[in-house]
């Protein structure tokens, strides 16, 4: 996987802004209607203003009363002008809340959708920048910018046409000023999108560097690793910023560009009127009206502009959001299903780069109902050998197998059924702490879960204030988070549970306890665990024990104990300490 997920091209992110507009024809269309009705409204002030200045300019009739009745008009249109521009500022940003939930929960889905093992090898903080930052640009684009954008587009269509059926001469006047407002537009987006993608993928680079560095910190501590990790964070920031500067550069030649050209049109028609109307080809009314119209005609055109680095920023994240549908899975649609409990692992070799096997030739046997503990070295390869038992991952040659059925190729919810890994990773939602169980068995009434709880030690629910029904969030503890993530594995009841570090973070006595209570709740399902704390493995009924990469010895616990080997030096090492 690249160090960055896709990104859709113009093409994708068009199909794809079609789709949700089609996904509200309804509202579109009632939002382009009620706002052309208001943009003719806004027409007429300026008509009868003209009317105005042509009928005291003629004198002649009762020359009051016509203008009063053509400013009550005036009024009259201005006042429905300005609440049919109210309603259809309400359509659209009923329509933008609507589309921006709708962009959200595609891409969520897409990334529920995809497959562990690819899921797992995702860059963390490109992700997270999709779904967070660069998902609300494109919310904030669709609930603002378009129906305000749409709004001033028609209102701008409805003047320029106005004036070109008010006097064709003075209406191309109009149009050909509107050159350098185009021009600066145009240099404006070809240089925009590739500097606003640059600003995403910074700024998730960024967010990458910064998360790793937290998750890791203890590591960095011990390793000695502070300024290396300093170095790399002040890189990213460098880069960021750089692109960030980028980005604002180009702002800086469009806005004065096109302040600038937004004042021609007035300064055109007044010049060029000025002189029709001195031999006689215009009349002064039609003069003043297309010029109030052509100075109307700069806010609309002074809203887009101030709009259009918004939505292309907005452009680069919807690109971005889409991108996930391109994400390649690598693997088929899972297919197949498990005849029987027992795990087979032959001659199964995995690398994760390709240049190097992390994993080799390993041949195990777990019978059903069997408490396998896996022990080894740092780096030995228990966690990655754990991965391929819960197919995470699959092996590059050999295979890992349940019930004769590649467990890779195990549809998730009968996967789930059959195997589940629990590492010391855990995530509490801000929910109830029912919510937050049922997640891995909808169905469980509230005496099962309060017995989940308690099989892993998780007494403290007792406590809370309002029992099952108290949120959750950051207040809870570490040790409290990882009893909880136990809590749904018993609910989840598979016949296999794999645990990884799953009790690294609870204290040695706690620790102890959550054990003997998952011993207890699981007796008769198949136990494979990564044993960290030498007395977890000799509670088991054998043990693997790995050394870079291979499995060098199995055995009970006594049998390796008297061979004296990797695992009765280790022992003996334990015991001394």
């Amino acid at each position: 996987m690249s160090s960055q997920l896709p990104v859709a091209g113009p093409a994708e992110v068009r199909a794809a802004a079609r789709r949700d507009l089609r996904a509200e024809r309804r509202t579109v269309v009632g939002l382009v209607l009620v706002n052309g009705l208001a943009s003719a409204a806004g027409l007429i002030g300026p008509w009868l203003l003209g009317r105005i200045i042509d009928t005291i300019q003629a004198g002649s009739g009762d020359v009051l009363s016509t203008v009063d009745r053509l400013a009550f008009g005036a009024l009259v249109f201005t006042v429905v002008q300005t609440v049919l521009a109210w309603w259809a500022l309400k359509i659209g940003y009923r329509f933008g809340e609507r589309t921006a939930a709708r962009v959200r929960e595609r891409f969520l889905r897409r990334t529920l959708a995809l497959p562990p093992r690819v899921a797992d090898h995702l860059p963390a903080g490109d992700l997270i920048a999709r779904g967070s930052t660069d998902a609300s640009v494109v919310a904030f684009t669709l609930r603002s910018a378009v129906p305000e954008v749409l709004v001033a587009l028609v209102h701008a269509l409805f003047l320029i046409v106005a004036v070109l059926v008010l006097d064709v001469r003075l209406g191309l006047c109009g149009l050909v000023s509107l050159l350098g407002v185009a021009a600066a537009v145009r240099w404006y987006v070809r240089r925009a999108r590739p500097a606003y993608l640059a600003v995403a993928a910074t700024g998730a680079d960024l967010a990458d560097v910064v998360a790793s560095t937290a998750k890791g910190a203890r590591t960095v501590e011990l390793l000695g690793l502070e300024r290396r990790r300093s170095e790399v964070t002040e890189a990213a920031v460098t880069r960021a910023r750089s692109a960030r500067l980028s980005a604002l550069w180009l702002r800086t030649v469009l806005f004065p560009w096109a302040d600038v050209s937004l004042a021609l049109p007035v300064v055109g028609v007044l010049l060029i009127g000025g002189a029709l109307y001195t031999n006689d080809l215009v009349s002064l009314g039609a003069v003043v009206t297309a010029t109030v119209y052509l100075r109307q005609l700069v806010g609309p055109l002074d809203t887009l502009m101030l709009w259009i680095e918004q939505l292309q920023g907005a452009g680069a994240s919807y690109a971005r959001v889409e991108g996930l549908a391109d994400v390649p899975t690598t693997d088929s649609e899972p297919t197949g299903s498990a005849d029987g409990d027992r795990i087979r692992v032959d001659n199964a070799h995995y690398s994760y780069t390709g240049a190097r096997d992390v994993l080799r030739g390993i041949d195990l046997v777990v019978q059903p109902g069997e408490r396998l503990a896996v022990v080894g070295t740092s780096g030995a390869g228990k966690s990655t050998l754990a991965r391929l038992l819960a197919g995470l991952d699959r092996p590059h040659t050999g295979s890992v197998t349940i019930g004769g059925t590649p467990v890779a190729d195990l549809p998730p919810d009968q996967l789930r059924e059959h195997v589940v890994l629990i590492t010391q990773d855990h995530h509490v939602f801000h929910d109830t702490v029912r919510d937050n169980l049922l997640i891995a068995n909808p169905d469980a009434t509230d005496d099962e879960l309060r017995a989940a709880l308690t099989a892993v030690g998780a007494t403290w629910w007792e406590d809370l204030p309002h029992g099952l029904d108290t949120e959750l969030g950051d207040d809870l503890d570490d040790a409290g988070a990882q009893q909880l993530s136990l809590a749904r594995v018993v609910l989840a009841d598979p016949h296999t549970l794999i645990l990884d570090e799953a009790t690294a973070l609870l204290d040695p006595k706690t620790a102890r306890r959550t054990e003997q209570s998952l011993a207890a709740v699981l007796h008769g399902r198949t136990v494979i665990a990564i044993a960290h704390r030498l007395q977890t493995a000799h509670d088991a009924d054998r043990i693997a024990v790995m050394e870079a990469g291979e499995l060098v010895e199995l055995g009970t616990h006594d049998e390796l104990v008297q061979a004296n080997h990797v695992y009765g030096r280790l022992w003996h090492t334990w015991h001394k300490s």
